[in-house]
């Protein structure tokens, strides 16, 4: 979230809890087997929980990614919807420093409710948006905690977006991270996983781990040839790579009655070779380039 916020928007311009559920099912009827609920932080929308029930009755993985606060109260809910993966946004292990990275005070409550989650046997996987001089010093402390827990702690590239102040500079890339790691624990320690086809990150294990780790290298090293995600914004449109600025509205569209497997399909079959048509991601590109922020996308 900006410090400055986000503009106010009224409750109208989004999906409404049917119309998350029936644009879904669209979806799926075109061959969507998989569906994330993320955000933002899904689970303080209204109606969450019948929304997690419905998108469960479809023949789909359902899986959520979540900032971990409410888990405790959702966690039966999960349960009965057969979500048995959530990933949860951590980018500190230091209360003060996470406190001031997401200006909230409830590192302890995250921690108790991911550690909930691998009590009740659901597979955790934890999102870490590494930022050169605010938490790449914890790449190590990150990664012992896979070896301590059965947990997937995955690396994230810095991305730009609209209001987050992002600097090339400020990333962390692939080959950094693992550099680190090798001089810490040993290159004959690293053992790389074969990655699961249309993987977004690149999977490795420490020897004799219970855990995993994974680097997402979206700046550095881009996954765009194997990408087959898509995305439903909360407001009700196609965003076919988070770094286009092309957007399909399936909402209105849905409103007026109209077949919305055209617009579906069409927003497939224009989705860029790489990066949303960008030919590259740096300052100068970025400064010039306008794209929604990550708070407002949702999804």
């Amino acid at each position: 979230m900006p410090l400055e916020g986000v503009p106010h928007r009224e409750a109208e311009k989004f999906m409404n809890t049917q119309e998350v559920v029936e644009i879904a099912k669209e979806f799926v009827q075109l061959g969507v087997t998989k569906i994330r609920l993320t955000g933002g932080e899904p689970l303080v929308k209204k109606g969450a929980d019948e929304i997690i029930r419905e998108l469960g009755k479809l023949p789909v993985t359902l899986s959520l990614t979540t900032n971990g606060i409410l888990v405790d109260r959702f966690i039966d809910i999960f349960k009965k919807a057969g979500i048995t993966s959530l990933n949860v946004s951590l980018d500190s292990l230091q209360e003060d420093r996470f406190n001031a990275i997401s200006r909230r005070s409830y590192f302890g409550k995250i921690m108790d409710n991911i550690q909930l989650l691998l009590d009740n046997d659901f597979r955790v996987k934890i999102n870490v948006v590494l930022i050169k001089g605010t938490n790449d010093d914890e790449i190590i402390d990150f990664v012992q905690w896979s070896v301590r827990e059965n947990i997937s702690v995955q690396f994230i590239e810095f991305m730009p977006f609209d209001g987050n102040s992002w600097d090339r500079e400020k990333t962390v890339s692939e080959a950094e991270i693992l550099s680190t790691l090798e001089e810490h624990f040993g290159q004959e320690n690293l053992i790389k996983l074969e990655d699961a086809q249309h993987s977004t990150s690149r999977n490795f294990r420490i020897d004799g781990a219970l855990g995993t780790f994974g680097i997402i290298s979206t700046v550095t090293n881009p996954f765009c040839d194997s990408c087959n995600r898509i995305r439903l914004t909360a407001d009700g449109k196609i965003k076919n790579c988070l770094f286009s600025n092309d957007e399909a509205d399936l909402l209105s569209e849905y409103r007026q009655g109209i077949d919305l497997s055209q617009t579906i399909k069409a927003a497939m079959f224009q989705k860029k070779k790489g990066l949303g048509g960008l030919k590259q991601l740096d300052n100068a590109t970025m400064d010039s380039y306008d794209n929604r922020s990550m708070i407002t996308i949702g999804g």
